[in-house]
Formats: C-alpha cells, structure tokens, sequence
C-alpha cells in the first residue's frame, strides 16, 4: 500500500492489507507520543492497530458491508479512527498522518480530480484551507468552492460527484448532514494557547518536507484535548502563506470528536473592516463579529 495511491487487495494480500493499516496507526501513536499527544489518545491508537492487525477477515470486507457503523462495532475502534480506515481504504492516504509526518500535500490528492490540474488544485487548498477529500466535499455543498477561481457551477458538481463516488456514501453522508464545529470562541481559545507556546518556544517542533529544503525543525505543533474536542494546531506551510510572509500569523486549527469525523479551520489577523488587527477564523467571520461586539 502505498501513501499516495488505493489500496488494491488481492486473496494473497489480505493479512497484509490489515496489516499496513495497522502499522500507520501504531506510527502515528508513536509521532503523537513523541509530539506529546494526551496519554488517551495514543493509547486509543494503539490499541486499534492491535485490533486490526488481529482480525480474522479483511477490513476492507468489513468496511465494505457496514462502512464506518461496523468499524465502530469492533473493540477498541472509535467512529473517527474508524474514519481514518475508511480514508485508507477509499483513497490510499490518511492526511493526518502525513500531517504528524510533516508530509501533507493535499493538492496532489486533489489533482485526481477531473478537470483539477495544479494551478487549481493549489488554488483550493490556499482559498479553503482544506486538506482532505471528504472535507472538501462539504465545501462544494455549502457553496464554498464556487468561490475558488476557475470554479463555476458545472465544474462544483463534477467535483463533488467524483467525491461522492469515491468516497463511502455512509460515511460522507453523515458528515455532509451533521459535521458539528466547535464554538468560534474556542477556536479563538486554542489559536491563542498555540501562538502563545509557539511564541515561548514551549512546543515539539517538525520539519515540514514542503518549503524546507534543509529539512529544519521550525514548525511548531500543538496536540490539546479541550471541552470534549481534540485539536491538532500548525502555523500554515502553504506557498501562499509564504508567499504573503504569513508562516507565523496563519494558524490551521484540525478538530475532531470520538463521534464525529475531523474538521479543520484557519484563523488569521484580519487585514481590513471592522475585525482589523483581530483574529478571525475564515469562514465564521460573522460570529467572530459577534463575539467581539460581546466583548466590547
């Protein structure tokens, strides 16, 4: 298996398959561990690579006849591991973990899509900071994609059937209907702990592999469990965020729930309108407005 392409079982390849997947997320208990994940959370990885690697059928098989719900029925697998199998299985990559690896590049997931070359993959992911699949799909349901240039009507709905079509409808379908978010004010907590620590140099550091070609430990990582959230928090290593010197002020914030899959929003400081020189996440600028006219 490969982290860039679908798994493809065959009859022979069965114990493996479990196994690959089962290894990626004991490599990712082990980056959590080192990046200073919660106890519980790299536990809880850990103890699903177990489960995995010791099944007596495949999990494709499994995934295959009861998606995320059968996952979830087995000892040990919450609904968002459960979701990163589906991720491993559907697309051949799981984006967290290329994210604890200082890998991601989400616009070359993007670039399987019809009609998506790299200028426009490179635009989506610096116009909606999304880094996955299933997350993009609910930005061509909400509208957000048609605010990509270069993206009309036509070309939003060719996206967002190839999603479809890929993706497990169980899964997307839960997602698109009920994706729950936590509060703007704490997003606006947690952007402010993560600059704070990354500013007194009190977080693990990784070394990106995009924009880094000597391999520098310079981006600083927060793992925090908070109100019944767990966030992973990075500045932004997009070519627009260094293209416009914003490596230190863009602030990516992925959330996530035992019940829910993972969510991702960046908080920026506002450049102009009422919010200047305050922080705003994008996409919820009306409740930022809000809560700073509470404040006030």
């Amino acid at each position: 298996m490969t982290e860039d392409s679908t798994i493809q079982p065959s009859a022979s390849s069965i114990d493996r398959e479990n196994a690959e997947i089962a290894a990626r997320l004991d490599e990712a208990a082990a980056l959590l561990e080192e990046q200073g994940a919660s106890h519980f959370r790299i536990t809880a990885y850990r103890r699903a690579a177990r489960e995995i690697a010791t099944l007596d059928r495949p999990v494709r098989e499994i995934y295959r006849q009861g998606g995320e719900d059968a996952m979830v029925a087995l000892p040990g697998i919450g609904h968002s591991i459960a979701g990163a199998a589906g991720q491993m299985l559907d697309t051949g990559r799981w984006p967290m973990l290329n994210r604890l690896r200082g890998e991601s590049r989400p616009e070359v997931l993007f670039q399987t899509l019809p009609g998506v070359g790299p200028d426009l993959a490179q635009k989506i992911h610096d116009t909606l900071h999304v880094d996955t699949l299933e997350a993009l799909e609910l930005a061509a349901y909400d509208g957000r994609l048609e605010q990509v240039p270069g993206i009309g009507p036509r070309r939003q709905a060719a996206i967002r059937d190839t999603i479809s079509a890929r993706l497990s409808r169980r899964l997307t379908d839960r997602r698109r209907s009920a994706q729950p978010e936590p509060s703007a004010e704490l997003l606006l907590d947690v952007d402010r702990i993560y600059r704070d620590r990354a500013s007194r140099s009190a977080l693990p550091l990784i070394a990106p592999k995009r924009f880094n070609p000597r391999g520098e430990r310079w981006l600083p990582i927060l793992h925090l469990d908070r109100d019944g959230w767990y966030f992973t928090v990075l500045f932004s290593n997009t070519a627009m965020a260094h293209r416009l010197g914003r490596t230190h002020d863009w602030v990516v914030i992925f959330f996530s729930q035992d019940h829910s899959g993972e969510g991702q929003r960046t908080v920026v400081t506002e450049t102009r309108g009422p919010l200047e020189g305050q922080r705003v996440i994008r996409g919820r600028e009306a409740e930022c407005r809000a809560l700073a006219r509470d404040r006030a």
